[in-house]
């Protein structure tokens, strides 16, 4: 197994760091500074993001840009209090959906619609990126690092092994399960202290029952998180629980430092749930391993009515924002403009990511299925803690945890969700 990146290493001693190639003395050079936050911890990411940041400055050599990278589920904290505290860098991520409309709301965000509209800048993206970082009319984000969807990643040399035919349905996928079980191999990996990882898992299950529909009335109050299709996804959920279709201790194990990858480099697990950024992390990791994974949509649920090329991510994850108090916005955002410059578009392309931009072209078979894959679907169902308010979020990520380690039923684990939903409607 190769070892974890230096980078992780150090994430992991210290949440976050200033990247070297951001520069540690601009403020005393005479410079104008742009801080600059992002969450890309896995090489080459860190890399060619900086790499594009210097080009940046080679064109405008009065500004320097401080780069700081956190671990994901730090950031969220890191950003959380920045947020509250009126001390937001110039330029940071976020995932859109209801954590952005909450920004919005509380007019930190800078409108980049003028930006986007200049010499139409817009057309270079794809539309349904544009959309998910439009809110009422207005765009505010600026999709860049990938067009980000889940899928189960499976061994391929383990099913070969075992003599398991590739899932299509869930019936299926359970059926492989139980025979990789009785080899001794752990069905999935999962690491859900950090808790949207096992949301991983269950969110695509409501779309696969029963469509969409559940889901977007849920959200705009017509209808409940206490509908039939999700207390069914929470049952299945548990149903897998309860078989030891999860590596023991999952609870309590954590994803930014790789603790569910490493049952799957060691194949002591076959399969995990994930976006589709986990081939360019495997990538940064373990590169030989790379070699053993397959990709497919969630298996289709034949005993529902769902379709089953529905995706469920987000075209442009992660969305980068400028601070409506930076002193540069203009500058902030030719910035960007260089991440997903030609150079940077060919860089993530190498590292398994598809740019949220129009006209890709990938030779990598991994990262042609998760194309392929989101080519066909008919619609998107966008990540389900991103699409709720932040408060919503955390109560629905905290029962999901409990869910998992079957300490709520699926109806509890529904009204608990459902209330906290109401409540914010209501407000």
């Amino acid at each position: 197994m190769k070892k974890i990146s230096i980078t992780l290493l150090v994430l992991l001693l210290t949440g976050s760091f200033v990247f070297a190639g951001g520069g540690s003395q601009a403020a005393s050079s005479g410079k104008k500074v742009i801080e600059f936050w992002h969450i890309q911890t896995t090489e080459p990411a860190p890399t060619f993001i900086a790499d594009a940041v210097k080009r940046f400055e080679a064109a405008n050599p009065d500004y320097k840009v401080n780069i700081t990278i956190t671990a994901n589920d730090s950031y969220k904290q890191k950003i959380s209090v920045a947020m509250s505290s009126g001390t937001l860098p110039d330029v940071f991520m976020s995932w859109t959906g209801g954590t952005t409309n909450s920004y919005v709301k509380a007019d930190k965000l800078a409108d980049l619609t003028p930006y986007f509209n200049a010499n139409n800048y817009k057309s270079k993206f794809l539309d349904a990126g544009i959309a998910q970082a439009t809110i009422n009319g207005k765009i505010y984000g600026f999709p860049c690092e990938n067009a980000a969807i889940e899928g189960l990643w499976y061994n391929k040399d383990l099913f070969a092994k075992f003599n398991i035919k590739v899932p299509t349905t869930i019936a299926e996928l359970e059926a492989a399960c139980d025979t990789f079980k009785q080899n001794g191999i752990t069905p999935f990996s999962l690491a859900n202290m950090t808790k949207w990882t096992g949301m991983m898992y269950y969110q695509a299950l409501p779309a696969r029952h029963a469509g969409l529909q559940p889901f977007a009335k849920a959200l705009d109050g017509s209808g409940t998180f206490e509908d039939p299709a999700f207390v069914w996804a929470a049952d299945k959920i548990q149903q897998w629980v309860r078989k030891g279709y999860f590596n023991d201790g999952f609870n309590g194990l954590d994803e930014d430092s790789g603790q569910s990858r490493v049952l799957l480099y060691t194949e002591q697990a076959a399969m995990h749930i994930q976006g589709s950024w986990f081939a360019s992390t495997v990538a940064g990791e373990n590169p030989d391993f790379i070699k053993k994974i397959g990709f497919i949509n969630i298996p289709a649920d034949e005993t529902g009515t769902g379709n089953p090329k529905t995706v469920t991510g987000t075209i442009g994850d992660n969305f980068y924002h400028i601070s409506a108090q930076s002193q540069y916005p203009d500058k902030a955002f030719e910035m960007l403009t260089y991440l997903l410059d030609e150079q940077s578009i060919k860089d993530r392309v190498a590292a398994g990511r598809i740019p949220p931009v129009k006209g890709i072209n990938v030779s990598d078979p991994l990262t042609k299925e998760v194309l392929a894959t989101i080519e066909s679907a008919p619609d998107i169902q966008f990540w389900f803690d991103q699409s709720l308010d932040p408060a919503v979020a955390d109560v629905m990520l905290s029962a999901s945890q409990e869910l998992f380690g079957l300490s709520i039923t699926p109806q509890e684990y529904a009204k608990r969700w459902a209330a906290a939903q109401t409540a914010a409607l209501k407000r």
